[in-house]
Order: C-alpha cells, then sequence, then structure tokens
C-alpha cells in the first residue's frame, strides 16, 4: 500500500479561492467567517498579504479550547463567541454561521465568504489540490478525506470522477454522538448543499480516541498533524481492514497489485495539546521526573541578584570607630536575613542580622533535593506573603529596605530571593552562602587581614525568629 500526503496548505486552498472571488478591491474592509479555527487563520493572512485586509473576525462555538482561541488571537483575529451547539446549521437562525451571513448582506464594506454554501471552497480542490495528488501519484486508486464542511472530498471526487474514474472516493464521518474537531457526523451533514452524496463512494465513521491516538503516532513518526488528520487515516484502515477481512482487497487494487492510497493532513497538533491528554491515557505520554516542582518555585531568578561575597558585605556592612574600637556594623537602610538554624546563627553571624531558619538543617540544597525545594519555597512564600501584625516583629523591619540573604551554601537563599523580589521587596543573596564567607575570611588571613570584624559581630544586634524547620520527609 502506498500513501501520499497533502499537508496543512489544505486549509490555505479553499481560503485562497473564496477571497480571491468574494474581496471587492477598494471596497471590502472587514471579512467575517464562521470557522472552527484553521480555515478562518488561513483567510485571515492571506487577506493580509494578497488584498490588504487586516480586520478579519471569527465567529464560532464558545465550547472552542483556550488555546485555539489564543491562536486565533496571535494571528489578529477579532472572536465572537455564540452558545449552542458547535457545529450549527448553516440555516440556524440562532446560530453563528445566519448572523455572518446576515452581517454581510446589510454592510457593502463586509463579506462573507461562507465556506459552508459557498462552491468556491470545493471548486478550489478542483483547481488546486486534485491535480497536485495525481501529478505526485498517478498511480492513485484511492483518496480519503473527512466530511466537515465536505468541500475538500467534493472537489476530490468531482474531480476524480472526471480525471480518474477508477480512483475510489473515501468519506470520513465522526461516530454518532462523538465529536473531533473539524468533520461532522452524518446526521450533521444533512444540511450542507455541497454535492458531496455523488462525490463519494462510501462512507466510514471514527471516534476521536483512534483520532488523537493516531495523530500521536503520526507526530511521533515525523508527519506533525493534528486529530482530524488521524481521523482520516482511522477511516482509511477501517476500509482496507474491510476489505482484506472480506478477500476483497484486489478490488479496490491498481493493476500492480497495491492499493495507492491518499488521506489528507488538513490540521497541526499543537491547538489541541490539552484534548489529546483529555482523550487519551496516561499511558500514551512519557512521566514527567520532579512533577510535583510544577508547583513550587514559580517566580523568576536573576544572576543580577546574587552577589560575590567580597562585594556583597561592603554593601551591606559599615565599619565604625566607637571608643577606639574599630566596631562594624548594618548600613543604613540594609537588611541581613540570615536563613541558617539557630544553633549555626548562635556560633557566628554577621553583625545586625535577623535570622529565620527556613534552610534545611541536614545543608541540601533545594536543586539538588527536590524535596527539600518542595517543602522550602511554599514556606517562604506563605511567610512573605503574610499580612502584618502585632504578633510579627521581622516583616515590618524589611519594609522600604535593602535585603541581603544568607544560607549554608547561598541555594536557599537564591530561593528566598527570587520569593522576595516577586513580592516587590529589594532582596539579593551571597553566591555559595556562608560558605563563600568561610573562603574569602580563609585568604584574607592568610593575607594579614580579617573580612568580618569579629569584635562587631559579637556586639552586634541579632533577632531569633521562631519558624517552624524546613526538613526533608
Amino acid at each position: 500500500m502506498g500513501a501520499s500526503l497533502d499537508q496543512t496548505a489544505n486549509k490555505v486552498i479553499p481560503a485562497l479561492n473564496l477571497l480571491e472571488n468574494t474581496v471587492i478591491p477598494g471596497k471590502t474592509n472587514t471579512i467575517i467567517e464562521y470557522s472552527s479555527g484553521s480555515t478562518v487563520i488561513s483567510m485571515s493572512l492571506i487577506a493580509r498579504v494578497f488584498h490588504g485586509v487586516s480586520d478579519v473576525r471569527a465567529f464560532l462555538s464558545n465550547k472552542t479550547s483556550v488555546a485555539k482561541l489564543r491562536l486565533m488571537q496571535f494571528f489578529g483575529l477579532g472572536i465572537t463567541l455564540f452558545g449552542g451547539p458547535s457545529q450549527p446549521e448553516p440555516t440556524d437562525e440562532r446560530g453563528g454561521i445566519r448572523v455572518a451571513q446576515k452581517l454581510s448582506e446589510g454592510s457593502e464594506s463586509i463579506i462573507n465568504p461562507n465556506q459552508y454554501e459557498n462552491d468556491d471552497n470545493w471548486k478550489a480542490h478542483i483547481r488546486w489540490t486534485g491535480p497536485q495528488l495525481l501529478r505526485q501519484l498517478p498511480e492513485i486508486n484511492l483518496i480519503c478525506a473527512g466530511m466537515g464542511t465536505s468541500g475538500t472530498i467534493t472537489g476530490l471526487g468531482v474531480y476524480f470522477k472526471e480525471a480518474k474514474p477508477s480512483v475510489f472516493r473515501l468519506g470520513v464521518c465522526t461516530a454518532a454522538g462523538d465529536r473531533v474537531p473539524g468533520p461532522r457526523s452524518f446526521a450533521l451533514l444533512a444540511p450542507v448543499e455541497f454535492p458531496w452524496k455523488t462525490s463519494i463512494d462510501h462512507i466510514e465513521h471514527v471516534g476521536s480516541h483512534d483520532s488523537f491516538s493516531l495523530s500521536l503516532d503520526l507526530c511521533r513518526e515525523g508527519i506533525v498533524c493534528g486529530p482530524s488528520s488521524g481521523f482520516n487515516l482511522k477511516g482509511l484502515f477501517q476500509f482496507i481492514e474491510k476489505h482484506k477481512a472480506a478477500g476483497t482487497l484486489r478490488d479496490i487494487a491498481g493493476e500492480d497489485g497495491e492499493v495507492h492510497c491518499v488521506f489528507l493532513c488538513c490540521d497541526l497538533p499543537y491547538q489541541y495539546i490539552n484534548e489529546y491528554f483529555d482523550k487519551l491515557s496516561a499511558e500514551h505520554f512519557p512521566s514527567i521526573t520532579n512533577e510535583s516542582l510544577t508547583k513550587v518555585d514559580l517566580y523568576r531568578y536573576d544572576e543580577a541578584w546574587e552577589k560575590d561575597a567580597a562585594a556583597a558585605l561592603p554593601s551591606y556592612l559599615d565599619v565604625k570607630r566607637v571608643a577606639h574600637h574599630d566596631v562594624t556594623v548594618l548600613k543604613q537602610g540594609a537588611t541581613i536575613l540570615d536563613l541558617r538554624q539557630p544553633a549555626d546563627f548562635q556560633e557566628f553571624s554577621l553583625p545586625g542580622s535577623i535570622n529565620l531558619p527556613f534552610a534545611s538543617p541536614t545543608h541540601a540544597s533545594p536543586f539538588s533535593d527536590p524535596l527539600v525545594l518542595e517543602k522550602l519555597w511554599p514556606k517562604l512564600d506563605e511567610y512573605f506573603s503574610a499580612p502584618q501584625n502585632d504578633n510579627d516583629d521581622v516583616l515590618p523591619l524589611l519594609q522600604g529596605k535593602r535585603i541581603l540573604l544568607l544560607c549554608y551554601d547561598g541555594d536557599s537563599s537564591r530561593v528566598a530571593t527570587s520569593v522576595l523580589r516577586a513580592k516587590g521587596y529589594e532582596a539579593e543573596s551571597v553566591r555559595g552562602g556562608f560558605q563563600a564567607l568561610n573562603d574569602l575570611g580563609a585568604r584574607e588571613n592568610e593575607e594579614g587581614s580579617a573580612a568580618v570584624n569579629k569584635q562587631g559581630a559579637e556586639q552586634g544586634i541579632a533577632v531569633t525568629r521562631e519558624v517552624e524547620l524546613v526538613t526533608p520527609s
């Protein structure tokens, strides 16, 4: 069995033909179309590029996914939503198809190409799609396309009936009670006025699960296409399997004994990503390691907020002469938050620093151990989001201050800086934490000077804040 594909230009082709024969140069200012997405997006691009019309508006169902709505907004489409059935009958006065028609009838500057009733839709496939396919695969003996507006299968069916009558024309409808984006059930084809009934030889009915599953398989094999493409392929598979089971496959084969098939790939998967996960079970998708991290650590980071110890300390600490002694003190407008555990804080801390013991007592990094980050971030986020109250003696000290954060290795304080920045504080951390301070002190001691004045440290004011400790379970 051979196969050939007509990729997503399938929606551009009718849009090109519809606008070529509908837009009136110098008069048309607005284009309105009821469309689930692909056709009207194609119209918006063609309208701008070929006709200089930028005001293109989409009328569509309120049941359209947010992803698809945003995609249309991305391409500059004005959007009007309608309640009721997602695929209204073209003649229903309550539906968006008829509303679009009436708007165009009431204004010379507004046109409604109306893909549902305009013969330029299906005739575009006689003009372009059919000849292209026959040129690419002259041995073709089976063509398969889904049936929504039915423009594609109608145009191809009419073309091949004349150009190569031996080609079997297979239409695919949505299984009753199910829904696939684009195609319709057989019952919903009743009001479609295109001559689709004389353009097909057989109809297959396909459900949404198979459509999304086969689309996923195609994408993973490098043929990137959406659910209605998988829908068409499933219809083709069903038809072939029925003939194989009946022993009649040779009836639709060519002179070489093979069935040379074409099925239409007429959409992309991206706007339907959420629906893939709704329709298909978890077994279809690889798992996410550390998926719990999607709910924490939600704020941005900036390397500019991490300071080397040698640069950070002079920005926050000053040396003053008091009673013939040099004393290290906090600079005005500065605050230091020390996230280590109380015992480590009591052993040594920077002058004037405040102890908020959020950092893990195991000294585990939140970036190397996801469990630490899962517990650290919510506590930081909750604490610094809490409104000030009479029982809080730390948050008031941070208002309007430059804040330097310290921890064991710089990682927990880096997380805290991200949280504080998100809350509007001017915060930064010491890269490498107290380990970096110790390394700095060791280097300077070798050079005969001390990085931190221990006398000043002993005279500094330390406030210990009792908070729940962060420990991995």
